[in-house]
């Protein structure tokens, strides 16, 4: 009987570079506040946030993802012909098919890779990085270009106090490749589908289509999201650091999804993280990029210089689903 070949399991992979867009527009609180009746005290004390970046018309969520992409391609030194796959997470892509990876890859020059867009919302950069990891240390792909990016301001309503104040746009990359030793690890995942209201669109498109009103807008539950959240992301954190083999002091950097500063700062106490540990608050200029934001927020860790190749960080992806997810990787 014929037998199927298969390829030669790596022994790990690992993130090789990193590359974000940021918006050039800068919005500050004043700027919200006039639309949603509130002060810059209430949305800081709320949730750490001082400005966030809003993306013009010529940035897209696909030009965003190029210019991030191509940063990390150059970091990393990848070829694009070596590049075997594009996965591209995003929740504010407003085109429902064709996807806007193969898009992407065109523009970076892979244009025999793979690719697909990742719709997990605000996990979705480390669900893409769990597939990553295991499409090279499969053999399917040599490398695999990752990234975060969103135009959160196209979805939003911003005269809606409960969201308006909270997102902003921008795009983050890595790229994955070999690694003779695990530089990514185990990924823990899951979802809670009977609570997907708690973050949802306000009506369908189908309804938008039907029946005269506005544009469909994003909507949160904000009390019941940060009961949720600040429960499922100590635990799932836990999960990561004992599944790499590592302890929680042993962590060298926590960045967490940029969704609030509370949540945060919630889960680090939590956590009982060590002093040593460095806790990522991009939130607070870039306010929550959803996919995009841990890889934005990794670089920005990456570019004050505290931090050392190889160093251990733990992501943690939470949101929209509601889905989770949570890997502890050695820094590029």
């Amino acid at each position: 009987m014929a037998r199927l070949r298969v390829p030669e399991r790596r022994p790990g992979s690992r993130i090789l570079g990193v590359g974000v867009y940021r918006p050039t527009r800068v919005v500050g609180n004043e700027e919200i506040c006039a639309r949603i009746d509130s002060t810059d005290e209430w949305i800081r004390r709320r949730s750490g946030i001082v400005s966030r970046r809003f993306a013009g018309p010529d940035e897209t969520v696909i030009t965003m993802a190029v210019e991030a992409a191509r940063k990390a391609m150059a970091q990393s030194g990848t070829h694009p012909g070596e590049v075997g796959m594009v996965l591209l997470a995003t929740m504010s892509f407003l085109e429902q098919a064709p996807a806007a990876a193969p898009r992407v890859a065109h523009q970076l020059g892979a244009r025999s890779a793979g690719s697909l867009d990742i719709a997990a919302a605000c996990s979705g950069f480390c669900y893409a990085l769990g597939l990553a990891d295991s499409l090279v240390r499969s053999g399917d792909a040599r490398s695999v270009v990752v990234i975060g990016s969103e135009k959160m301001s196209d979805i939003i309503d911003p005269a809606d106090r409960g969201t308006a104040f909270l997102f902003g746009d921008g795009a983050g990359a890595v790229v994955v490749g070999p690694s003779d030793t695990p530089g990514i690890g185990p990924v823990v995942w899951g979802s809670d589908g009977e609570r997907h209201h708690m973050i949802a669109h306000d009506r369908t498109w189908l309804h938008a289509r039907d029946t005269p009103g506005p544009w469909p807008t994003l909507r949160m539950a904000g009390p019941e999201v940060f009961r949720w959240a600040s429960h499922v992301v100590p635990e799932i954190s836990r999960q990561a650091v004992e599944r790499a083999g590592l302890d929680i002091a042993d962590l060298a950097a926590f960045v967490p999804h940029q969704a609030n500063a509370r949540i945060i700062d919630t889960a680090a106490k939590s956590l009982g993280l060590a002093s040593h540990t460095v806790v990522a608050k991009d939130v607070v200029t870039a306010g929550n990029t959803s996919a995009a934001s841990i890889p934005l927020a990794m670089d920005e860790l990456l570019s004050e210089g505290t931090l050392s190749s190889g160093d251990p960080a733990l992501l943690v992806g939470f949101g929209a689903g509601l889905a989770h997810a949570a890997q502890v990787v050695a820094l590029p």
